[in-house]
C-alpha cells in the first residue's frame, strides 16, 4: 500500500468515523448534563426561543463599548472563516472529493479566486498567532490546545498550496501529505477548541434563553 492509498483509504475512513462519533459524543454529553430548572417567574418580553435566536445572532458582532478591544480578533476571525469556507467549498478538487463521499455537488470557483482566498486565510491565521503571542493577556490565557488547534488548521492550507503548485516532492506524495493533514484536523476537531464550530450555537442559545427568562439584555 502506498502512502496515497493509505491516505485515501484507511486513514480517511478512520478520521471520518472519529470525527462523526466524536462530535455526536460531545453533543450528546452536553445535552445530558444535569440541568437545574429555573423556578423563578419569567419576565415579560422575549420567549426562550426568541432570546436564544437573538443572542446567537447578536454575538456575531461585539457591543460598541468593547469594539476597540476586540475588533481585530473579530475581523481576523471572519476573514479566516470566510476564506476557509471559500477554499473548502469553492475549489473544484474539493467539490469532487465531497461528491465522492456524499453525492453532493455544486459549481466551483476559478482557481485564482480560491488561491487568493487561501492566501488571505493563511495571512489572517498568522496575524491571529502573532496577536496571541504579543498580547500580554492573550498569551497568559493561551493553552497548548490553542496553539495545536491553530497548527492543525493552517497545516492543510499550506500543504494544499504545495500540492497545487507541485512544489517540493512528487504530486502523489504531496497529495497524500495534504490528505493526511486534513485527516489530522478531522481527528482533533471533536476533542479540542475547534469543537466550537458545533458548540457555539448551543452555548449562545442557552445563554440567550436564560437571559430572556430573567429579562436581561444580552
Amino acid at each position: 500500500m502506498t502512502l496515497l492509498e493509505f491516505a485515501r483509504g484507511p486513514a480517511l475512513q478512520v478520521s471520518l468515523i472519529v470525527l462523526v462519533l466524536g462530535v455526536v459524543w460531545r453533543l450528546v454529553g452536553l445535552l445530558l448534563l444535569p440541568y437545574k430548572k429555573d423556578l423563578s417567574e419569567a419576565r415579560p418580553g422575549r420567549s426562550a426561543l426568541g432570546g436564544a435566536a437573538y443572542t446567537i445572532v447578536r454575538r456575531l458582532w461585539p457591543h460598541r463599548e468593547f469594539q476597540h478591544r476586540v475588533l481585530f480578533t473579530y475581523v481576523m476571525g471572519y476573514v479566516f472563516h470566510l476564506g476557509l469556507a471559500v477554499v473548502v467549498f469553492g475549489f473544484i478538487p474539493h467539490i469532487l472529493f465531497i461528491r465522492n463521499l456524499t453525492g453532493l455537488s455544486w459549481p466551483g470557483l476559478p482557481n485564482w479566486a480560491v488561491y487568493l482566498a487561501g492566501s488571505v486565510t493563511i495571512a489572517a491565521l498568522v496575524a491571529i498567532l502573532v496577536r496571541r503571542l504579543t498580547h500580554d493577556v492573550l498569551r497568559l490565557l493561551s493553552t497548548p490546545d490553542d496553539y495545536f488547534s491553530w497548527f492543525v488548521t493552517i497545516l492543510p492550507l499550506v500543504t494544499g498550496f504545495l500540492t497545487a503548485a507541485h512544489f517540493g516532492a512528487l504530486y502523489q506524495t504531496l497529495l497524500a501529505v495534504h490528505l493526511l493533514t486534513v485527516e489530522l484536523l478531522f481527528l482533533w476537531l471533536p476533542f479540542g477548541k475547534l469543537m466550537h464550530a458545533f458548540l457555539f450555537v448551543f452555548s449562545r442559545g442557552f445563554t440567550g434563553a436564560r437571559a430572556a427568562h430573567k429579562g436581561v439584555q444580552t
